[in-house]
């Protein structure tokens, strides 16, 4: 599969002397054209430094990255990437039609072109029946729309999108995630930056965690969620017996005198837990399977990194 971002020993370092804050260390990742990729960390990680550096808004230190096969910078590559800024200012005297107009014609596209698509596009997020409306006059989740509009007023190949649902409420979430999805069946590889795990989980096929500067992990979403199984357990008493044979099949065991969380090496010693505790005696109270979430994923190799 083609690689749609490749980045080599990205570094971006400010300030010198004592003042020197290392943003991004020698990062290395490669994006497959196509996918979905979420890319994570605490404040302060390097994410959007990371963003900057590839759109050619920051210079790297050292290191390089090609996009979409070439190298940064490079013009016919531009016309192909869309961004949505974290932080963005929009100009609040045009309208919304006039402002995609603008960012269409920085792309160089036709006229015929444009006025195609301008409708389009303020369809796809949410904005139709405000063509005609000022920016000035558009509250917060109205212009993080607007601001996704600008980004893929182009149909790019290569969409870069940082923290693009931290405005929007339950139904404008929903809005870009069918978004997302749309755009990625069309073919458009999409890297996405944001705080709201849930939102990545729903939507990225892979996931890079950085944390102070260093990419500390790597995973397919699935091999995040889905790992270890964990069961959680009531019955009437936690006897020695019954401990000592499921502290024998488990890897970890938390008890109480009614309670036991369990944590299995696979799924298929599941329903050997449960026949344990039933051929035990105990009065079952509950037995819930349960998956590990990515927000437990996240903490746990912020964590290990930082050890």
């Amino acid at each position: 599969m083609t690689a749609a971002i490749e980045i080599d020993a990205l570094t971006k370092v400010f300030g010198y002397g004592d003042e020197r804050t290392v943003a991004v260390d020698s990062l290395e990742l490669t994006v497959d054209e196509g996918e979905v990729f979420g890319f994570l960390g605490p404040n302060g990680a390097g994410k959007t430094t990371t963003v900057q550096m590839l759109m050619g808004i920051i210079f790297p230190t050292s290191g390089s990255a090609s996009l979409l096969g070439e190298p940064l910078g490079t013009i016919e590559v531009r016309e192909s990437i869309g961004y949505l800024p974290e932080l963005f200012q929009f100009h609040p005297f045009l309208k919304a039609d006039e402002f995609l107009d603008y960012h269409g014609r920085l792309y160089g596209m036709a006229a015929e072109q444009r006025k195609q698509r301008i409708p389009e596009v303020l369809e796809l997020v949410g904005l139709g029946e405000n063509a005609s409306s000022r920016i000035r006059t558009f509250s917060k989740g109205m212009l993080q729309r607007i601001g996704i509009g600008q980004a893929i007023i182009n149909n790019p190949k290569l969409l870069f999108l940082d923290e693009p649902t931290s405005a929007l409420d339950p139904m404008g979430r929903r809005d870009v995630r069918d978004l997302i999805m749309r755009l990625k069946d069309e073919g458009t590889t999409i890297f996405l930056n944001s705080h709201l795990l849930s939102e990545v989980e729903m939507t990225c096929g892979r996931i890079g965690i950085l944390n102070k500067g260093k990419l500390v992990k790597v995973s397919k979403m699935q091999a995040l969620i889905s790992p270890t199984p964990c069961v959680d357990v009531k019955v009437d008493k936690v006897t020695d017996e019954l401990l000592a044979r499921v502290e024998a099949i488990a890897t970890e065991v938390e008890h109480t005198q009614d309670s036991l969380t369990v944590t299995l090496a696979g799924e298929e010693q599941v329903n050997e837990l449960a026949n344990i505790i039933m051929d035990s005696g105990a009065n079952l109270r509950e037995f819930t399977p349960r998956q590990q979430a990515l927000e437990e994923s996240f903490v746990q190799a912020i964590e290990e990194s930082q050890a």
